[in-house]
């Protein structure tokens, strides 16, 4: 089939096999670029990784940066859908891509495709570690799903974007119409605001923590860290005073709690704080669109915009593996540190008042927001031919 994108509202419907290969092996090259990875930490490495959520975004950085930056031997976990009559999931498309690269350069490489929430997944993990892979001595938590299936009751919970106390209204940019307007976000529920910290809060990685360490399988010195976001004023209110929020602080929870059960080994759990950026989860979110757009714009003109690849391997070199790691008061790794320069904040927010649908392009980047926005499903990479009629199955190697 020719395969051209198909963009509805916040997500696109399918995605290209080859494009998506090319991602990934840009982030691949991105990172042996970095000569000698291990070396710019000022601790040893990671040697036997876990990604849970290890298909797409920073996930999927997190995976390319421990096997292609340390050499690191990884088991990943992911949710993807394998092509039927049509396309594959890019999450699909790039866990295969990646296991092409890790064969081809004799990286050990293993992948449990299915729900990371449950009991059948967790002891699927544990087996292939038992088996030989051995103890984890870095664990990486990065799911984004907006449904969780409880394991021991079986209730589905699911999660919503809404502000918590009052109603939140803002500018939101409709990127199917191209129009800019007011958008009212009504506040959650009590059942809501608990069955987003059910979905995006920290029970399942505990959940992840325990069994492993029920299993005999933390190396001494391990590392676990969840992903997280913040933001500042503009942000704030969505996911700040948000019932994304209230996951969040349970995140924080979760980390210290975590931290305690492995003292015994010596262990560490910390949250770690990113950029924003254009991802699946990310386009989801009201404003984010415009926000992205306009600070894609700031900071490329500062010279200081980053991507997923770039945004992991600081997070490895300057706080995971570093005997001086950039953190807050609340214990987390930041390396959003860019995206909260004063300065870019302050541009940012000067240009978000003035943004309207006649002056959309000269203020913003949104032409580079939509491009990133299309490389997530494999579009808009040079050298694929998006005109060729190709298959949209790929080997099953995992």
């Amino acid at each position: 089939m020719i395969i051209k994108p198909k963009v509805r509202g916040f997500i696109c419907t399918n995605a290209h096999p080859q494009g998506c290969a090319a991602h990934v092996q840009e982030q691949i090259a991105y990172t042996k670029a970095q000569a000698g990875l291990a070396a710019k930490g000022d601790v040893a490495g990671p040697k036997n990784v876990l990604v849970i959520g290890c298909s797409t975004g920073y996930g999927l950085a997190s995976r390319i940066t421990a096997a292609f930056g340390y050499g690191a031997k990884t088991l990943g976990v992911c949710f993807e859908k394998p092509a039927s009559d049509k396309t594959a999931s890019p999450g699909y498309y790039n866990t295969s891509a990646f296991h092409d690269a890790a064969t081809a350069e004799g990286l050990f490489a293993h992948t449990i495709n299915g729900d990371a929430f449950s009991n059948d997944v967790k002891d699927q993990v544990i087996d292939v570690l038992k088996s030989g892979m051995g103890k984890v001595d870095l664990i990486v938590y990065s799911l984004a799903s907006p449904r969780r299936t409880d394991p021991v009751t079986g209730q589905v919970y699911s999660s919503v974007l809404k502000p918590i106390g009052n109603p939140y209204t803002s500018k939101n940019l409709n990127t199917d119409t191209m129009k800019i307007s007011e958008i009212t976000l009504e506040p959650a529920t009590e059942a809501e605001i608990a069955n987003t910290v059910k979905v995006m809060g920290g029970e399942d990685w505990e959940l992840w923590i325990d069994a492993l360490k029920a299993a005999g399988l933390l190396a001494d010195g391990v590392k676990t860290v969840a992903y997280t976001y913040l933001g500042d004023k503009l942000t704030w209110p969505i996911y700040g005073q948000a019932t994304i929020g209230k996951a969040k602080e349970d995140l924080d929870r979760a980390a210290t709690a975590i931290a305690s059960k492995l003292q015994d080994v010596k262990g560490h759990a910390n949250v770690a704080v990113l950029k924003a950026l254009v991802t699946q989860a990310s386009s989801a979110i009201p404003l984010m669109s415009l926000y992205l757009s306009i600070l894609i714009k700031v900071m490329k003109a500062a010279g200081t915009d980053e991507h997923c690849i770039e945004q992991i391997q600081r997070l490895f070199t300057e706080c995971l593996y570093s005997n001086n790691p950039r953190m807050d008061a609340a214990n987390r790794y930041r390396v959003d540190e860019k995206e909260l320069e004063p300065a870019i904040q302050a541009q940012v927010e000067a240009i978000w008042a003035d943004v309207t649908e006649d002056n959309l392009m000269q203020t913003t980047d949104y032409k580079s927001y939509s491009e990133d926005f299309l490389k997530l499903f494999g579009f808009g990479f040079a050298g694929v031919d998006y005109d060729a009629d190709i298959s949209p199955q790929v080997a099953t190697n995992f």
